[in-house]
This record gives structure tokens, C-alpha cells and sequence, in this order.
């Protein structure tokens, strides 16, 4: 049995989500049911994409709940990535769909030091992008 996490969220159109995960963050695709649901290798996790009304609006103002240096929106998902594949995502966020919310620092000069942004995928799902650099996190 392994310790994959596995999370399902509505993903509108799938033909026009699916470039969002495997173009711009470079995800992989996993199994799938033909216009139902996809799975997509979330960074060794299992993210499952399925098929609904697209939104296009978030319902809600999202709620945004204070973290060193910024307010973060509530809820999101996300993943903790090496730095060079962070900056990778970064750039290609930045040519294409833009950010929810800019890259910054949080937690400067800490041993849990990260830099972070916030996107929001086609079917306005935030996600949370970010690499770990303190030295709490090398000692996990």
C-alpha cells in the first residue's frame, strides 16, 4: 500500500483544462474515463480532474487567511517542488495564464523559508506553487 495523496476536484471542459496541467506545470496524464474524469500525476500525487460545468466565476469572494507576508486564499491546493522546476512553473505562469497572486518570499531568513505564488487553473481551481529552501525542510 503506498501513502499517495489523492484529491478530486471539478475541472469544467476537460479539453481546455488539461493544457493548463500538463503545458504550463508539465504534469503527467494517468488513467482516465473518456469525458468523465482524468488523472494527472500531481508531483507523485494523484489529482483527478473531472468533467463539469465550467465556472466562471469563483461563487464567492474567496477568504483569505493571514500567513507571514501575505494573505492566502481559502481553499487551494498545491505542491512542494525542487527550485528548479519551481522556477520553470514560475516562467511559464507568467507567459501564459499570469498569477492569482505574485510570486514572493514568505518566512525570509526562517528555517522554514519558502517562495510561493498562487494560480488559478482554467475552471478557477487555486493552486498553490512552491519551493521549500529553509533548513527545516532539508532535515525532513
Amino acid at each position: 500500500m503506498s501513502n499517495i495523496f489523492h484529491l478530486a476536484v471539478l475541472a469544467g471542459h476537460l479539453p481546455a483544462t488539461l493544457p493548463f496541467y500538463t503545458e504550463i506545470l508539465g504534469c503527467k496524464l494517468g488513467p482516465s474515463e473518456e469525458g468523465k474524469w482524468q488523472d494527472v500525476d500531481f508531483w507523485g500525487n494523484e489529482l483527478t480532474l473531472h468533467e463539469s460545468i465550467p465556472r466562471t466565476q469563483v461563487e464567492s469572494d474567496r477568504e483569505r487567511h493571514v500567513v507571514d507576508m501575505g494573505a492566502v486564499c481559502v481553499p487551494h491546493f498545491g505542491v512542494h517542488i525542487e527550485w528548479d522546476v519551481y522556477l520553470r512553473i514560475k516562467e511559464n505562469v507568467r507567459k501564459s495564464v499570469g498569477f492569482y497572486d505574485e510570486p514572493y518570499i514568505r518566512f525570509e531568513g526562517q528555517d522554514t523559508q519558502q517562495e510561493t505564488f498562487f494560480v488559478e487553473d482554467p475552471n478557477l481551481n487555486a493552486l498553490e506553487i512552491k519551493s521549500l529552501q529553509g533548513s527545516y525542510y532539508e532535515k525532513r
